[in-house]
């Protein structure tokens, strides 16, 4: 009677437990859990999914028969005071063997069936992207469209994307949960993966991020997926093959001119339809200022990014004096949502102020500060290149320009 009064007690307690788990597996929707692993959106990713429910089957039906087991024994001998010592009992040990190496084989089929699925080669004609890992931000080159971009991969739907990975620096490891894309780039190695978008998710935005801790600013090193129709994908390809589009004219912000699918090139995301948990909201840093309205030329813009060591880092095709390899290429920075690896947005105030002090928006940043008078947190001093804001204003509108 004891045994029974105290399980009545912790029925209220189990009821609660369950309608909680219940209530917490009510929605999976997109937009509620934007970086969920349960709702794959290639096939790659809807093999691993189809593993786990196997496996968290089987790992269930093991738990349920032993807990059940271990209920009975525990309530038919609660009233034993004297416990009857055994010694060896072969039938039990045998017995005891074989129910575990039957579980495993059930594991290690369906396990090993989906390694050989997710490491096979990529299929002819796949789309290749190298992905290349920095500290903290990524690299992703087209080598048959010889078209290089940061932090925003173009992918089209419908086509398999055949990823090669690998690092300039220290291990990374790039994941994209909704696609089911997770592999770790690691130094004088390549790793390869691939995928196929479906092609219902067209067009639209998913967060990738890096998951293998790579120092001060790890967390700091995202990225957006943009899967396209083919026709958009074309488009945004032959837009990033010509060189920056840059005019003598009036800033533009960052209101870019955004063209249908399928016309003209140079496609890209709508900036309008980017949906929120896509939009990096964080804060820039209070302590860096930066006068509100100021604005810029972009033709002075482009000498001062000349002069103040700008092209020693970055590339800007078109731009025969800009050619460094160190940092993103800047050719269509423009027509990019995010700055930093993906955790500002690309706008006036938070380029200027990335451009003035790079190292305190992001702790660790190879940019070097720039600003005049400001503290470089890494050099502990004073930033030996000097832009005052109007400089620095006239080289965001020559940036805004790169289209």
């Amino acid at each position: 009677m004891k045994g029974s009064s105290r399980l009545r007690r912790l029925l209220p307690y189990l009821a609660f437990t369950a309608l909680v788990l219940t209530l917490a597996a009510c929605t999976g929707e997109t937009t509620q859990y934007p970086n969920s692993t349960f709702e794959p959106k290639t096939e790659l990713g809807r093999s691993i999914d189809d593993l786990w429910d196997i496996l968290l089957l089987l790992g269930m039906i093991v738990f349920v028969l032993t807990e059940l087991v271990l209920a009975f024994v525990v309530f038919k001998y609660r009233n034993n005071k004297e416990a009857k010592h055994t010694h060896g009992n072969t039938r039990l040990e045998i017995l005891w063997t074989l129910i575990p190496a039957v579980i495993l084989v059930f594991i290690a089929v369906p396990t090993v069936r989906t390694i050989f699925q997710t490491q096979a080669p990529a299929p002819a004609g796949a789309l290749k992207v190298e992905v290349i890992g920095h500290q903290w931000w990524w690299e992703f080159k087209y080598p048959e469209y010889g078209v290089t971009t940061a932090n925003e991969l173009y992918i089209p739907v419908g086509r398999t994307v055949s990823f090669a990975l690998t690092t300039k620096d220290v291990i990374h490891s790039f994941w994209i949960p909704q696609l089911g894309a997770k592999r770790d780039a690691i130094s004088n190695r390549t790793n390869y993966i691939w995928l196929t978008a479906d092609t219902i998710i067209a067009p639209s935005v998913w967060n990738g991020f890096c998951t293998e801790y790579c120092g001060a600013s790890h967390s700091f090193m995202r990225f957006r997926v943009f899967t396209v129709t083919p026709e958009q994908f074309a488009s945004w390809i032959a837009g990033q093959q010509a060189t920056a589009a840059f005019n003598a004219g009036p800033a533009t912000g960052t209101d870019t001119v955004q063209l249908a699918a399928g016309a003209a090139p140079g496609y890209f995301f709508p900036r309008e339809s980017m949906p929120a948990y896509a939009v990096p909201h964080r804060a820039y840093p209070p302590a860096i200022t930066f006068p509100a309205g100021l604005t810029g030329d972009p033709a002075r813009g482009q000498t001062a990014f000349m002069m103040g060591g700008c092209i020693g880092c970055h590339t800007v095709r078109g731009n025969p004096m800009a050619v460094g390899v160190i940092g993103p290429d800047l050719t269509h920075i423009a027509t990019r949502h995010t700055l930093a690896g993906g955790i500002y947005p690309n706008t006036t105030d938070y380029l200027a102020r990335w451009i003035k002090n790079a190292r305190v928006m992001k702790p660790g940043s190879l940019m070097p500060t720039l600003g005049k008078g400001e503290f470089d947190p890494i050099l502990k001093r004073t930033a030996p290149v000097s832009l005052d804001d109007q400089q620095i204003a006239d080289i965001v509108a020559y940036l805004q320009q790169l289209r």
